[in-house]
């Protein structure tokens, strides 16, 4: 479970000050390439229930700005706080949302999948399979929260491109597998977006003919 928990700490640690510096604020690291992705499926658990990957590495995150038009979580209506993207050394990524919600300041909530494409520059394509759920009452490990993953089907769109560090937008929508169904619509303030290169990975982002 370290890598899903890997990946909620990253978000609550961008969400509060100092915010995560922008690669150019440290000219010694490498730029980050963020349009690159591993190829390397994760392994699937048996558990609907638990992710079970193999390694906590994330080596991309991105922070975005704006606003969320549209978020639904099982039939409940929510503002966002963020939205970010994330992936991990295995090659699976994560559009995480932090849920703007009183009564709960750890409702989080990723739309995950493991085979996302660009078809070109500006176009990123993210079949969904699984969902994370995080909130208050999730169990903790080692004083992490330990995020209840979901067999989902679904898709995430995301227009823009990390490299020249904008998004206009993205779009995310899955069900799982008792028929509950989350909805994202995010629309960008226009604000550059933060990326970090985590630890570099070699780019293996497939491109569609």
């Amino acid at each position: 479970m370290r890598l899903s928990r890997n990946i909620f700490v990253v978000l609550l640690l961008a969400l509060a000050p100092p915010m995560i510096a922008r690669a150019e604020d440290n000219p010694s690291s490498p730029a980050p390439n963020a349009n690159s992705a591993q190829s390397q499926p994760a392994t699937t658990g048996d558990s609907d229930s638990e992710l079970r990957p193999q390694t906590p590495d994330t080596d991309l995150f991105a922070l975005m700005t704006g606003t969320c038009t549209t978020l639904k979580i099982a039939g409940r209506d929510f503002a966002c706080r963020t939205v970010a993207y994330s992936h991990s050394v295995q090659g699976r990524a994560y559009f995480t949302i932090a849920l703007d919600d009183p009564a709960d300041s750890s409702h989080i909530v990723s739309f995950s999948g493991d085979t996302g494409r660009r078809s070109n520059e500006n176009l990123y394509d993210l079949p969904i399979d699984r969902m994370l759920l995080n909130s208050k009452n999730q169990p903790k490990v080692d004083g992490l929260p330990v995020p209840t993953a979901l067999k989902s089907a679904g898709r995430c769109v995301q227009l823009g491109n990390f490299a020249t560090g904008h998004v206009t937008s993205v779009v995310c929508s899955a069900t799982d597998r008792s028929g509950k169904r989350y909805d994202l619509r995010f629309e960008s303030d226009g604000s550059p977006i933060t990326v970090r290169r985590v630890n570099p990975s070699a780019p293996s982002i497939r491109q569609r003919g």
